[in-house]
């Protein structure tokens, strides 16, 4: 059997010591070997894009397919443009997302521009673990660079949006993009937009010197202050390679992404009626907004590939994660950053502020813990939990989430970094953090740590 290469999203690793020149080239080979026809590449910001993308560019060509280089530009970009050419066979994404900048990693994306399928995956994991001739010196692959596909996905954005009202209102907003791949194209979103824009981080600095990149309240309280301080409408802040989104209200309070994704179904569901699909790490919140707007909500294991899938077999009508990540089905099934703030836009021009909108949602206290773990031991805390628990009704979608009278727990491995995830829930706060609380403990004692 190959080995695991591939986690919730992509193959990720510290350069230079899991996420190498040389892993990156016969990744670089598998693909190249699997996938049919050209295939598309580029990069967020990060240091080490040009050493990974130029060893897995290497490889692909080496067993005689053909490059595009799209260069620095969001996932869901990269995922547009091989949407919408018929002639590459798929796409790799150099990103780590939100991880540290240490970090980088190799994301693949199918020829109809959604991540890559587990089936792909393990293809391409066999493939890799294999040793792959490379094609004659007159048969090698070749590159060709890429202009003009960031603007040509925004357009793309605008087109599915109310343009011509969020034009009217004139809007001031705050961005943060995490000195990562929006640093051209949301500035260039809200400037098509007459959408005023104050940016700060939207530099290509791949060290992410202004702040970590994962779009979490710790991080942005930059964006926080200067938001309130501007008296903008919005504040906006994307991940390291902007497939993701969250948002700050025009009183400098952050809005988590469970808020903003029941905002926005709540929105969608008031245009058309239908289904909504999200992880089960997904507030209750957003079921109760879900239902109450006569939609019907669809839960599913945790990652945007497969609440895409999910989408796409039930055709919904909205879908995403409670990390910011949201799907708009009728731009493409993937999460899309840009897509997320052009709509949010239309949502408050339409509807009135954020912070008036989340006066309207139900109270929830949702805590999130995340605990260092190593991955060779994901699998047997997992197995404690599962057996010395303590009991309630069990939902084994992903993870172990157990389900009280007054709120939930989910326990579960992270698929990105080696690390395990505790989600509490419940509608009484001091509940919520007792048992975020105990399960950490849990894990903790299980691990040795305490």
């Amino acid at each position: 059997m190959a080995e695991r290469l591939f986690g919730t999203n992509g193959v990720r690793g510290i350069i230079n010591r899991d996420m190498t020149s040389e892993l990156a080239l016969q990744m670089g080979k598998a693909i190249g070997t699997v996938m049919t026809g050209t295939v598309v590449i580029a990069t967020d910001t990060r240091v080490s894009a040009n050493m990974i993308k130029a060893a897995v560019s290497a490889g692909i060509m080496s067993v005689g397919k053909d490059v595009l280089d799209l260069g620095v530009l969001p996932t869901p970009a990269i995922q547009y443009f091989v949407k919408t050419h018929s002639s590459v066979g798929g796409g790799v994404m150099i990103t780590a997302s939100h991880n540290p900048p240490e970090f980088n990693g190799i994301k693949c994306i199918s020829a109809d521009g959604t991540e890559a399928s587990r089936e792909e995956e393990i293809e391409i994991e066999e493939t890799y673990s294999k040793d792959l001739p490379c094609e004659a010196w007159n048969k090698v692959g070749k590159m060709e660079a890429v202009n003009g596909a960031g603007e040509d996905y925004i357009d793309a954005v605008i087109a599915k949006v109310d343009a011509k009202a969020i034009r009217a209102a004139k809007l001031t907003v705050c961005l943060d993009c995490a000195n990562g791949a929006a640093f051209e194209t949301s500035p260039l979103l809200l400037k098509k937009l007459n959408v005023r824009a104050i940016t700060i981080n939207s530099n290509p600095q791949g060290e992410f010197p202004g702040h970590e990149s994962e779009p979490e309240e710790k991080n942005l309280k930059d964006l926080m202050m200067l938001t309130k301080a501007t008296k903008s409408n919005l504040g906006i802040a994307h991940d390291g390679d902007a497939d993701r989104c969250v948002f700050v209200t025009k009183d400098g309070k952050f809005v988590s992404g469970d808020k903003s994704l029941a905002i926005l179904s709540r929105y969608v569901l008031s245009l058309k009626k239908g289904i909504v699909v999200t992880p089960v790490s997904s507030s209750s919140l957003v079921e109760e907004v879900v239902i109450g707007s006569g939609g019907k909500l669809d839960y599913t294991a945790v990652g945007s590939p497969v609440v895409a899938r999910r989408m796409m077999e039930t055709d919904a009508v909205f879908g995403g994660e409670e990390n910011g990540g949201l799907i708009f089905p009728e731009q493409q099934y993937c999460r899309d950053g840009a897509m997320t703030v052009a709509k949010m836009l239309e949502c408050i021009v339409k509807e009135g502020p954020l912070n008036k909108q989340i006066e309207t949602l139900p109270v929830y206290y949702t805590v999130k813990v995340k605990i260092a773990c190593p991955n060779d031991m994901k699998k047997y805390v997992s197995e404690y939990l599962m057996n010395e628990g303590p009991k309630a009704k069990v939902d084994n979608t992903d993870g172990l989430k157990l389900i009280f009278d007054d709120g939930w727990v989910l326990a579960r491995p992270s698929g990105t970094e080696p690390a395990f995830r505790i989600y509490s829930e419940s509608k009484k706060k001091d509940v919520a953090e007792a048992r975020a609380a105990e399960y950490e403990k849990f894990v903790k004692s299980f691990l040795g740590r305490e």
